[in-house]
């Protein structure tokens, strides 16, 4: 009998444990969440629940998530698309680094295996292995940046390189003093030569007279390459070059630099490519960065990933970012050198892109065509 009433009231008390607790009766919060949601919600002060069940991915090109151009850029909207949702690198968004074209189906495959729900193939030199992996895992959903790769499961991001390039040329022909600007680029493919097309148009557009110097180094990860032909460039009183070259461009700015070092009153200039290069420019007191033709790589990876995030993965679409939509600009970072006068020209002539005056050439046939109507 005893025995059955301390069973009674065990359950009784153990009843009203469970009643209170549902009731919420911990007020200080101490002890009343779930360890896994708490460590879910950490660092979102909406209490909404981060996004942990979701992760994105990235496989650089050869020049190196480093590189001070294109990879780097597109890290850097990675890395803040995890911030916005509180992830850490490793534990929600990652890249895989690609050391040669050998890397990139295997670095593919590493974060599909790591079930990576989105992975980005940064450049157009991985189109085929994008594709390739894409097939064989149609529930991925996969990105590349600089091409189009048809696929329900593949987002493809471009931009107006030749638009902002045009503007680009337009900068260089309004502040070079010797009439000779040179482009460096980096493998003598379609894409680059959109780069190039745009910076001649651009040129040529302020003042047909400027002679235009063009080479390719034949690489993205050259840049004691890149240093040579700047070189050979400046030698022949080239005084600004645009490169579009990825890491190829750190030779470049070396070199550049290492010229005015020696000859500080020599006016001799760099515009960088896909971010705003100022800080590569930087020797003492001067910088001889003019200006950057800024690509929004950044921008675009982390809104395409916001975009799967939130199921709206645009699958099967070409997606094209221009100076209308601020896609492609350049920057204003070097105040003394990029003029107002420079400002202005580029001002007037990316509004008469905008409104359809002006049709920027994209190849070199194109170009042609462009040239013979001046």
């Amino acid at each position: 009998m005893k025995n059955r009433k301390f069973v009674l009231l065990f359950a009784l008390l153990l009843s009203l444990g469970m009643l209170l607790a549902a009731c919420g009766g911990g007020d200080s919060g101490e002890g009343s969440t779930d360890s896994e949601a708490a460590s879910d919600n950490e660092g979102n002060e909406s209490g909404e629940e981060a996004s942990t069940d979701f992760s994105a991915g990235m496989v650089t090109d050869v020049g190196g998530v480093d590189d001070k151009s294109f990879n780097q850029s597109a890290w850097e909207g990675l890395k803040a698309w995890g911030e916005e949702h509180s992830l850490e690198k490793g534990k929600g968004f990652d890249y895989a680094q690609s050391n040669s074209d050998s890397d990139y189906l295997p670095n593919l495959n590493t974060l599909v295996r790591e079930e990576y729900n989105l992975v980005f193939g940064i450049g157009y030199k991985l189109e085929d292995a994008i594709k390739d992996v894409a097939e064989q895992y149609p529930d991925t959903n996969f990105a590349i940046v600089d091409s189009v790769v048809e696929g329900d499961n593949i987002a493809s991001i471009t931009f107006a390189d030749h638009e902002g390039s045009f503007l680009a040329g337009v900068a260089a022909a309004k502040k070079t003093k010797t009439n000779k600007v040179g482009f460096v680029g980096g493998t003598d493919s379609d894409l680059i030569n959109k780069f190039e097309s745009g910076f001649r148009a651009g040129v040529k557009t302020v003042n047909p007279d400027i002679e235009i110097d063009v080479q390719y180094a034949g690489a993205f990860d050259a840049p004691d390459d890149g240093k040579l032909i700047a070189s050979n460039m400046y030698s022949n009183e080239i005084d600004v070059i645009y490169h579009s070259s990825g890491a190829t461009g750190n030779g470049v700015f070396a070199q550049a630099k290492d010229i005015k070092n020696n000859e500080p009153d020599r006016e001799i200039w760099v515009i960088g490519v896909d971010r705003d290069q100022y800080a590569e420019g930087e020797i003492g007191d001067h910088n001889v960065t003019l200006t950057s033709m800024i690509k929004r790589v950044d921008n675009s990876v982390q809104e395409v990933s916001n975009q799967a995030m939130n199921g709206d993965f645009p699958g099967g679409e070409a997606l094209e970012f221009g100076v209308e939509d601020e896609g492609v600009g350049l920057a204003d970072t070097n105040e003394e050198a990029y003029t107002e006068e420079i400002s202005g020209a580029v001002d007037e002539w990316k509004q008469k892109i905008i409104d359809g005056e002006v049709e920027v050439p994209q190849t070199h046939d194109e170009l042609d065509d462009y040239l013979d109507s001046l």
